[in-house]
C-alpha cells in the first residue's frame, strides 16, 4: 500500500512553490477571481452555494504569505513506497501510482509555469498511440488548473477542472447577461433548475472537444517540432505572443477538433466552443468566427467546414514562415513576426 496523505501534500507542496512565483502575474480582477475558486475547491463547497467574504479574506491573506514563505523552496521530490522521483517525472510516478487508481502529472505549462496535480484516475485509454487519463477528483492543484494537456503521447483530460471551467463561464455569462455564443450553448442544458446534473452533462460532453483539441496539439507539435518550443521560451509576454500561441490553436482545431464537432453535428458544443474562443484567435482568425455567425442564423455547416480546412493549410503555411523568421532573426524576431501575421490574417 502507498502512503496517499504522504504523496498528496508533498504534490500540494510544489503546487504552492509554483503559486508563489506566478501567481503574481495575473492582473488583480483575474487574480481574485481564481482565488475565489482555488478557495471553494480547497473547502470543497458546492458551486451555488455562497462564499464568506470574510472567510476569503483571511484565507488569501494566509495563502500569500505561505507562497512569501516558499518562494525561494526547491520543489520536492515524490516518494512512494520509498523510491524518490523528481516531481517532473510523470511517468515514473504514475507507474506507480496508477495501479492505486490515482494519476499524477508534473510539467511545463504557458510561460513557462510548473503545473502539479494529483487526482483519482477514472479511466485510460489509447488512440494512435496516444495515452490518454482521464481525472476525477483532484486532491492536490494549483491556482491556474487547465482543463486538458498534453505532453509527449500523453493527454490528460481533468473533468473536476472542466467542470469548474464551466461553471465559471457560466458565472461570466450570467454577469454580462448577453446573447451570445456561451448563451446558446447553455440553452441545450437546464443550469437553472438542475445545476449539478446539467454540469455533468457539459463536463462529459466537452471532454471529448478537450480530446480532440489536444490530439490536434499533438499533431501540429510534430509538424511544428521543437523550435518553436524555442521561440516561445524568448519570447516576452506580449501581443505577438498571444499571435503565435494562436497560430497553433488555430492548427490544432483546424485539423482535429473542429472538424470532429461539424461531421458529428455537435451544435452545444459548437457554439460552447466559440463561446471560449478569445479576443487574439478571433482577431487574426475573424473569417471562422463569421463563418460561425453564417451558421447560427441559416443552419448551412459547409461555409465553416471549408474555412476550418482551408485554416488548418492556412495556419500550418503561417507558423513554418514564423520559424523562419526566428531562425534568421533569433531574439529580435518579434516585430517581423507581427508584420507577418497581420499581413496574413485569415
Amino acid at each position: 500500500m502507498i502512503n496517499n496523505k504522504d504523496i498528496i501534500e508533498s504534490v500540494q507542496y510544489n503546487c504552492n512553490i509554483a503559486d508563489s512565483r506566478s501567481a503574481s502575474n495575473y492582473t488583480l480582477c483575474i487574480y481574485l477571481l481564481k482565488m475565489r475558486e482555488y478557495y471553494r475547491w480547497e473547502k470543497n463547497l458546492a458551486f451555488n452555494e455562497a462564499l464568506p467574504k470574510e472567510d476569503i479574506g483571511n484565507w488569501i491573506s494566509a495563502r500569500e504569505q505561505l507562497w512569501n514563505d516558499l518562494d525561494s523552496r526547491d520543489y520536492a521530490d515524490i516518494e512512494i513506497n520509498n523510491n524518490r522521483y523528481s516531481p517532473f517525472d510523470s511517468s515514473g510516478i504514475n507507474n506507480a501510482l496508477i495501479p492505486h487508481n490515482l494519476i499524477y502529472s508534473g510539467g511545463i505549462g504557458l510561460n513557462g509555469r510548473p503545473h502539479f496535480f494529483i487526482a483519482e484516475l477514472i479511466s485510460r485509454t489509447s488512440v494512435d498511440e496516444q495515452n490518454i487519463f482521464v481525472s476525477g477528483k483532484e486532491l492536490a492543484r494549483d491556482l491556474t488548473a487547465p482543463p486538458a494537456m498534453s505532453h509527449e503521447k500523453t493527454i490528460y483530460i481533468r473533468r473536476e477542472s472542466l467542470r469548474r471551467m464551466i461553471w465559471e463561464r457560466l458565472e461570466e455569462w450570467r454577469w454580462k447577461g448577453a446573447e451570445n455564443a456561451l448563451s446558446r450553448a447553455f440553452q441545450y442544458h437546464d443550469l437553472d433548475n438542475s445545476l449539478e446534473d446539467s454540469l455533468d452533462r457539459m463536463t462529459e460532453q466537452e471532454s471529448d472537444v478537450l480530446l480532440y483539441h489536444e490530439i490536434g496539439e499533438i499533431k501540429a507539435g510534430l509538424q511544428l517540432g521543437e523550435q518553436w518550443h524555442s521561440m516561445l521560451s524568448i519570447l516576452p509576454r506580449s501581443a505577438g505572443e498571444f499571435m503565435v500561441r494562436a497560430i497553433r490553436d488555430h492548427i490544432a482545431d483546424c485539423c482535429s477538433t473542429l472538424p470532429m464537432l461539424i461531421e458529428m453535428q455537435r451544435h452545444a458544443s459548437l457554439h460552447f466552443y466559440f463561446g471560449n474562443f478569445n479576443a487574439m484567435r478571433r482577431e487574426i482568425f475573424p473569417s471562422l468566427y463569421s463563418a460561425y455567425d453564417e451558421w447560427n442564423v441559416n443552419g448551412n455547416d459547409e461555409e465553416l467546414f471549408s474555412i476550418a480546412k482551408k485554416g488548418a493549410q492556412h495556419w500550418s503555411g503561417v507558423a513554418q514562415q514564423v520559424l523562419s523568421l526566428f531562425e534568421q532573426y533569433q531574439t529580435d524576431c518579434l516585430e517581423h513576426i507581427v508584420a507577418l501575421v497581420e499581413e496574413n490574417k485569415l
